[in-house]
């Protein structure tokens, strides 16, 4: 009986939660109340912990819901700490490649499945960079693990269009005019890179560029936990880059942050 039980109860919260999956991104991202789109989150949010509570079926459906249009919308450095804050849990960023990925994309989602293992998804959000490429990858690791996602990533991407994550569930695109880094002639961090050191507790950098290093670097000045892991970028699209830049050929392919980061 009681096995009956949990098998009629799961597709209801399923319901719930394939409502809220459908509806949600279209009411947030059209929508201008941003008190009613956060109680709907609360409420899809809450579904999902119940629903994860539920047989494995529910709990594989639940991911699978997850994994799919990501609820997205501009958001400023107070707006993003006070998201994080209202859910109670500390934020790990992952940073790394993104366009330029990596050469050797098994061994990079290896050492992001063992950094995850640390980590207990009840108590932890996954941050990256919102988009899929490159260390984007890792938000599909990270789902299908049980942890929450989300994704600062700078308002171009919205006006370039760019393709989010498929497993990210918020992303929060941040008024910059560069992806990041730290601003040309100056010492601060862009508005990008200022709110994902802002909010995260701890970072781990596999490979990367300048932007990479820059947060990395200031994650460590602000006494907090970044980890560098060194990681080779994609050989052939670094060489396609050069040549369409009319540069010479790459020989170096381990990214600007390790020359930095590396003792």
């Amino acid at each position: 009986m009681r096995k009956n039980r949990k098998i009629s109860v799961a597709p209801s919260a399923a319901v719930i939660s394939v409502g809220a999956a459908r509806l949600l991104p279209q009411y947030c991202n059209t929508r201008s109340s941003t008190s009613m789109c956060s109680k709907l989150i609360a409420t899809y949010v809450i579904a999902l912990h119940a629903l994860s509570a539920l047989t494995p079926v529910a709990v594989a459906r639940a991911e699978d819901l997850a994994c799919s249009a990501p609820i997205a919308r501009q958001a400023s450095l107070a707006e993003i700490q006070a998201f994080v804050r209202d859910r109670g849990r500390s934020v790990v960023s992952f940073v790394g490649y993104s366009e330029a990925g990596y050469e050797d994309t098994r061994a990079m989602l290896d050492h992001a499945a063992r950094t995850l293992d640390r980590f207990d998804p009840r108590k932890t959000i996954i941050n990256i960079g919102g988009t899929e490429s490159g260390v984007g990858a890792i938000y599909e690791l990270a789902k299908a693990r049980g942890f929450a996602t989300i994704g600062i990533v700078s308002a171009l991407a919205q006006k370039q269009q760019v393709t989010l994550a498929r497993c990210v569930d918020f992303v929060f695109y941040v008024a910059d005019d560069s992806w990041g880094g730290v601003m040309p002639g100056t010492r601060e961090l862009a508005a990008t890179s200022a709110a994902i050191v802002a909010v995260s507790d701890e970072m781990v950098g596999i490979g990367g560029g300048d932007i990479a290093r820059d947060e990395l670097l200031a994650m460590r000045a602000a006494g907090k936990p970044a980890n560098f892991i060194p990681a080779d970028m994609n050989h052939a699209v670094a060489r396609e880059r050069a040549h369409r830049r009319l540069q010479p050929e790459p020989v170096d392919f381990r990214g600007s942050a390790h020359g930095t980061l590396m003792p």
